[in-house]
């Protein structure tokens, strides 16, 4: 059995598995790159395998650095079977569609409109906890937690348990159940987004957007959310809806302005079935639960031009997450030079991404060509992550830890995946390693 990692190695995006025994060969996920300055030129590589060989392709949730090299897949040959649960692949094809939209526009698109839908030809829906049989591989999607639909994908094969985590969900989550507990496990690939850090806990998370939006509007000033079309947006509506219902919050306009986040709610509407217990229960009596009264969803570029024209104090949340394109630069350019604005970082800001040089403190940036001197504030609520922290992936490992021969460590950045592998290694003397990109494992 041989097992190569051809993304999410030393880096938290682009993850893409491949594994292979001596009659069948799998990935696990298929992801662009993205936030770097070589993303571009490794998305556009071909392949380190040949595509046409690849029996199946399991997919563990529906982020475009999980999903967003699918089609290129399908361009280069794959012809197998892809298998995620419903919701992800609802939440994927609107990703990819969004995705291939901006490749288009900006003049680097990996593949055609055709690519997607034949992706989509060959996915299927599974259910939680359902055995699918891929050659001598079997497998069975367990609840990851992360996102809606996400999925741990849980394995076995030449009398070997294995377990690839995806992205790990941050419990408790504000939507979703608790990540499954996964026993017996013999080798497991785990993420390390935030292997070496600790979220607020969920009360803080609560506290301090309950304050952002308190402060922007005493100060009459915009409060600017640049927020992840898929889990983030939702768990904020969430919030806020909640809040403004229990009178915790001043009652202002708000803002969903991104097409795609509108889209992806749509998707998260469909499927209460997925939710936490306590939250499909509120759903029964409370149908609308990312939506209110002053909530503007603002699809078209003339009602997202006509934000501007609304009085301050408001609310804009806004995509991109990282701040790399996207409506939010233009929310940015106007308000990122108010000293009465609040900026609210809420995701993982990859490094060189203008949110990253946010929350490190630059204070003059430039964006759509102008140069802005940096007057907002600037906050960051990390406790809105969708990714586990380094307590809760320990805590996995640990959990584990009896029957554990080896762990890899992904998806995360030189210091996040090497501050885990070495509390794994040092504190429950368990081997384990940080691979490179294209390293290839061989298990005797």
């Amino acid at each position: 059995m041989e097992l190569s990692f051809h993304g999410g190695a030393r880096d938290v995006t682009g993850a893409c598995y491949l594994l292979k025994t001596a009659k069948t060969k799998i990935l696990v996920d298929c992801g662009l790159f993205q936030g770097c300055e070589e993303c571009p030129a490794l998305n556009r590589e071909k392949f380190a395998f040949d595509p046409s060989t690849i029996d199946a392709l399991f997919v563990t949730h529906g982020h475009v650095d999980h999903i967003g090299r699918i089609p290129k897949l399908v361009k280069e040959g794959f012809h197998g079977k892809i298998y995620s649960t419903s919701p992800t692949k609802g939440i994927s094809r609107v990703l990819l569609e969004d995705a291939h939209h901006i490749e288009e526009r900006e003049g680097g698109a990996l593949y055609d409109e055709s690519h997607i839908a034949s992706a989509l030809k060959l996915w299927e829906g599974i259910p939680y906890g359902k055995r699918i049989q891929a050659g001598d591989i079997a497998v069975e999607f367990r609840n990851a937690g992360h996102i809606l639909g996400s999925a741990f994908i849980e394995l076995w094969t030449e009398g070997r348990h294995i377990l690839f985590t995806g992205d790990f969900g941050n419990s408790p989550s504000i939507l979703l159940p608790e990540p499954e507990p996964v026993k017996g496990i013999d080798y497991l690939i785990i993420e390390s987004t935030y292997g070496n850090r600790t979220h607020e806990s969920d009360a803080e998370r609560r506290v301090e957007l309950e304050r952002a939006v308190e402060d922007a509007a005493s100060r009459r000033g915009t409060l600017i959310i640049p927020a992840f079309a898929t889990e983030r947006t939702q768990d904020i509506l969430f919030l806020l809806n909640q809040m403004l219902a229990e009178r915790r919050i001043p009652d202002i306009p708000m803002f969903v302005d991104s097409p795609l986040a509108i889209k992806v709610t749509k998707v998260f509407e469909a499927y209460p079935s997925h939710y936490r217990e306590e939250i499909k229960k509120l759903y029964v009596s409370h149908p609308h639960l990312f939506q209110f009264k002053k909530l503007r969803l603002t699809e078209s570029v003339e009602d997202s031009k006509r934000i501007n024209d609304v009085p301050q104090p408001k609310v804009v949340i806004a995509g991109s997450g990282m701040m790399t394109g996207g409506r939010i630069l233009h929310h940015l350019r106007r308000y990122l030079g108010d000293s009465k604005s609040i900026v609210v970082v809420v995701g993982y800001q990859a490094a060189g991404s203008l949110g990253r040089r946010l929350l490190e403190g630059e204070t003059r940036v430039k964006i759509l060509g102008d140069g802005i001197d940096v007057r907002a504030e600037i906050r960051k609520i990390s406790g809105f992550s969708a990714h586990a922290d380094n307590p809760q992936l320990f805590s996995f490992v640990e959990q584990t830890r009896e029957t554990l021969k080896r762990v890899f460590v992904v998806q995360g950045e030189d210091a996040e995946a090497l501050h885990l592998v070495g509390e794994i290694r040092d504190r429950l003397g368990i081997p384990a390693s940080a691979p490179m990109l294209h390293d290839v494992v061989e298990f005797s």
